[in-house]
């Protein structure tokens, strides 16, 4: 797995950039953009590439009137409005229960396609996939795998919550669990990314696509 610390390439490039993974109907995503025009552009673009369901994992301070929005601009998207903090501490089980239950429920429909989406796509929307895949079948490694090799600024530091949350509802036994963990620690070793610095790009972008528009 290659690791991204160099430098030599562009977060803010990927942050609105649509991601599937792979052949499950599924994509991360950020959010979209507070300027409506831009917003329906980009919500046009969903809609071309097939989007039915969104899954956002905002909280209401970030969402703003998305609901709404979205609503008017494509009415036949169903929106799911599971939010929360990415404030660093641990995700609790209800919040894997209603993200992975809106996700598998949309994909029930062979036509359906959902994009799950927090601000950046960085943490809280790739954590939230991993829960998703493991629920399709995929071991956790493969998933963690498979988000950041399609989405380089997936860092999914919620990913050890989203294992615990899946073993325990497949009732797996205590030891196996921490088994998981430690794999899913180690994973984080070897597939490091510098969250800081991406976060911190793209707030500097943002800041600058609100300056030009002022």
């Amino acid at each position: 797995m290659n690791t991204y610390d160099d430098r030599n390439w562009v977060p803010e490039a990927w942050w609105r950039r649509l991601c599937w993974l792979d052949d499950h109907r599924l994509a991360l995503c950020g959010d979209l953009p507070r300027n409506r025009a831009d917003a329906a552009r980009q919500l046009s673009e969903w809609v071309d590439a097939g989007v039915t369901h969104i899954v956002d994992l905002r909280t209401r301070y970030e969402t703003g009137d998305d609901l709404e929005f979205v609503a008017a601009r494509a009415p036949q998207v169903t929106y799911h409005w599971i939010g929360i903090d990415d404030d660093g501490n641990a995700r609790p089980a209800a919040w894997f229960d209603d993200g992975v239950t809106a996700t598998l429920h949309a994909l029930t429909d062979p036509d359906a396609r959902v994009v799950i989406h927090c601000h950046m796509g960085v943490n809280r929307a790739p954590s939230m996939a991993a829960a998703a895949l493991m629920a399709l079948g995929e071991h956790h490694l493969t998933a963690l795998d498979t988000i950041r090799r399609v989405r380089p600024i997936a860092a999914a530091i919620y990913a050890d919550d989203a294992v615990a949350w899946w073993l325990g509802e497949t009732g797996a036994h205590q030891r196996d669990v921490q088994r998981a963990l430690l794999e899913v620690e180690s994973w984080h070793d070897d597939n490091p990314l510098d969250v800081s610095w991406i976060i911190d790009r793209i707030d500097r972008y943002h800041v600058s696509l609100a300056n030009r528009r002022r």
